[in-house]
């Protein structure tokens, strides 16, 4: 017969006497355990499709997911308990006391866990976001995101775990939020000598023969502006050694920035190079004439004077240097 009146779960008649109770009841509650946890992954696989269609977004969509599955393994957890006869009213109040001891301990978990929740409502990037934190200066993609870390795999081919607090305080640039067109520019610093309309030109054509660039098409709206599609070469400013001509174009993918960049500069210096174009640098020229002035410079009342490609030395004067004889004049 099965014994009662003890708390957990009753000893079957038919469970042979060398077998301990408590041994029968840990073996029934493992197996619960095990159980549940099999049935959590088959129900997240169930509920997947559904669940991603209702929310739409990876990172919201894994979060719920991973609560239902968790749980399930919770319940298991508090049946399996109940299995082995642990009271789960005394088991809450030893709970509550540690708890409260490890309050302080487990704040910046907290911490990180109620920003994962703001991270996921205020949707600052998804799952498969390429983002720049600018901070470290590093590139990447969002591989995954939890209640208490972000994780990034950087263009380097290595993971960076991030906690949700600290992505939250820092700027993240984000390539790829709503549209992944992304645009560029190009400083080139050219001669007053140049012929500027001729440069413009070429500039312009050598974006275009670059791969991803944005040939043309309708203007592209950012916020309540307008830019246009295709490469322009605009006149920045007039430089103490040339003309600054930026240029501007768009790219279709955020993912090989630094290639692209390195392409269209190519394609501009072939494009310059038998032109009428010369790429300016800083120099300068110094002349001196019979009209440049004097410069002196001072020393311990010793001065050089310049006049006219003339250099004297004017410094102990008291002799003659015709006569080479007289009293030298003491420096006071």
């Amino acid at each position: 017969m099965a014994q009662s009146g003890t708390p957990g779960l009753p000893r079957p008649s038919i469970l042979p006497e060398i077998v301990p109770t408590q041994l029968y009841r840990l073996v029934v509650a493992v197996a619960a355990v095990l159980a549940a946890y099999y049935v959590s992954k088959l129900l997240r696989q169930l509920l997947g499709r559904r669940i991603a269609r209702r929310f739409r977004r990876p990172s919201v969509t894994r979060t719920v997911l991973r609560a239902v599955q968790g749980a399930v393994v919770l319940l298991s957890g508090l049946l399996a308990l109940n299995v082995l006869g642990i009271p789960i009213g005394d088991l809450a109040i030893s709970l509550s006391v540690f708890s409260a001891v490890l309050g302080f301990v487990l704040a910046p978990l907290i911490g990180s866990v109620i920003n994962g929740v703001f991270v996921l409502t205020e949707r600052p990037y998804e799952i498969g976001d390429m983002i720049h934190l600018s901070d470290r200066d590093v590139y990447g993609f969002v591989e995954d995101i939890t209640l208490r870390y972000t994780k990034v795999f950087t263009l380097d081919n290595t993971f960076l775990i991030v906690p949700n607090g600290s992505m939250r305080d820092r700027d993240v640039v984000n390539f790829s939020a709503e549209d992944s067109r992304t645009r560029l520019s190009l400083d080139v610093l050219v001669t007053y000598e140049s012929d500027i309309g001729e440069a413009r030109s070429r500039i312009e054509d050598a974006a275009r023969k670059a791969d991803k660039v944005i040939q043309g098409g309708p203007d592209i709206r950012i916020g309540g502006a307008r830019y246009p599609a295709k490469p322009t070469c605009y006149i920045e400013n007039y430089g103490d050694h040339g003309v600054n001509l930026r240029l501007r174009y768009w790219v279709t993918e955020p993912y090989k920035l630094l290639s692209l960049r390195s392409q269209v500069q190519t394609n501009v210096w072939d494009a310059l190079a038998d032109a009428d174009v010369e790429f300016a640098y800083p120099h300068s020229h110094l002349v001196f004439d019979d009209t440049s002035g004097e410069l002196q410079v001072g020393s311990r009342r010793r001065t050089e004077e310049i006049s006219g490609g003339r250099a004297t030395k004017q410094g102990r004067t008291g002799r003659s240097d015709e006569a080479g004889t007289g009293d030298e004049e003491t420096e006071s």
